[in-house]
């Protein structure tokens, strides 16, 4: 293990969060230096069962998603286990859980709880699908409907297609950004004021803050937005072309870049055009310009198109497979792909660390925990704590007074 580091370093986190969101939130506050304990059902996370494809006998998305984390089960409807929990939240700083609203106070491990009997200045983070007030607050939530429901869906996809949702569950990967985020800041209050406070992040409200300029756009107009497949609706051009090899992206932002693209492609009668001279007329001319590209673009193949774009600063790039992606040398130069050892799977790969910090970096210390890998470590001197009041109480582990 590398040793510990981190701007964060010092912050205990217990992770009651399963899937995507919830994990990711938490694998970005341990990559950032913080100590974070991953509680379990006793049939563990349901991402283990996840694939293919399995390495080792782990799930890869399990695997993505839970490095730098010690890891324990705990079965929350049994009254042992609850207080073993109360115990764990009286010594850490974030508790983070993704359970349905309402799930952990009726356990008694809600935040009010929390607060008044274990820890004033624990910072508590709540990640639902929907929020936890509104009429919705009861709901599940699933990436692909929070996509559906929050409008992200009806901009995606080709504009004479079927919406489309995203390649990957960006609203649960943004989620869990969101939810890093508020956790950080609710720390740094309590710097200040000593007080923690419930963080409160949803699926939905994440979805409808990333409709960003798409949302400005109709609350500005009162037009509904369309679909527009690779294209931008304010800007031309700026979507895929397809070159004699492969395809590419190219974003002509502004009127220089437009000019130097017409350039690259040997159109400079184009760029002298009137109807294509700003990009307001190019996107009222959008479909006699495309049409004009796609054939410029076609006489080329990928490479050249690059070669050109690069000397000339136009933004462009191929379209690449994840497998070609990964192997650029931007990915290694940027140490965007890390190895690590694991107790089963041996060296195991993954995406490195997006965030670059110069004097407190983040590091990747652990490898994703086998299930239960830790209990004894951490659960071994609480239990045995507990035991004799668990006895007087008439209740041992196995109990299950108040099963959900």
């Amino acid at each position: 293990m590398a040793p510990p580091s981190g701007p964060i370093h010092g912050v205990k986190v217990l992770d009651l969060t399963r899937i995507l969101a919830g994990p990711y939130a938490t694998m970005l506050l341990a990559d950032l230096g913080a100590e974070v304990i991953k509680v379990e059902p006793p049939n563990g996370d349901e991402s283990r069962a996840w694939g293919p494809p399995f390495v080792g006998g782990e799930s890869a998305y399990y695997l993505g998603v839970n490095r730098n984390k010690r890891g324990i089960r705990l079965d929350l409807a049994l009254e042992g286990d609850r207080m073993a929990l109360r115990d764990l939240a009286g010594d850490v700083d974030v508790l983070i859980e993704n359970f349905k609203t309402g799930t952990m106070e009726r356990w008694g491990l809600g935040y009010e709880a929390m607060l008044r009997e274990a820890n004033p200045r624990l910072v508590y983070c709540s990640i639902t699908g929907y929020g936890r007030s509104g009429p919705w607050a009861n709901l599940p939530g699933y990436d692909p409907v929070i996509e559906a429901v929050s409008g992200l869906m009806s901009v995606t996809g080709q504009a004479d297609g079927e919406p489309t949702k995203f390649g990957v569950a960006l609203v649960d990967i943004l989620t869990g950004h969101q939810a890093a985020l508020g956790v950080v800041a609710a720390l740094h209050r309590r710097g200040l004021d000593g007080l923690g406070q419930r963080v409160d992040v949803s699926l939905f409200e994440t979805a409808v803050s990333v409709l960003a300029n798409q949302a400005s756009a109709y609350l500005v107009s009162g037009r509904v937005p369309s679909r527009h497949g690779n294209a931008h609706p304010a800007i031309v051009p700026f979507e895929v072309f397809s070159a004699r090899d492969g395809d590419v992206m190219v974003c002509a932002g502004n009127d220089r870049l437009f000019t130097k693209l017409c350039s690259l492609l040997g159109l400079a009668e184009v760029a002298d055009d009137a109807r294509f001279a700003t990009n307001s007329g190019r996107v009222e001319h959008r479909e006699a310009l495309t049409p004009i590209l796609a054939r410029a673009f076609a006489t080329y193949d990928c490479e050249t198109l690059v070669d050109r774009a690069e000397r000339q600063g136009v933004p462009l790039g191929p379209v690449q497979t994840i497998d070609r992606a990964l192997a650029q040398p931007q990915v290694a130069a940027r140490e965007m792909l890390v190895e690590l050892s694991h107790p089963t799977v041996g060296t195991l790969r993954q995406v490195g660390l997006p965030i670059k910090l110069d004097r407190t970096p983040a590091t990747i210390r652990r490898p994703p925990p086998l299930l239960g890998q830790h209990d004894e470590e951490i659960l071994g001197g609480v239990r045995r704590a507990r035991e004799p009041a668990l006895e007087g109480a008439g209740l041992g582990r196995e109990d299950d007074p108040h099963a959900a």
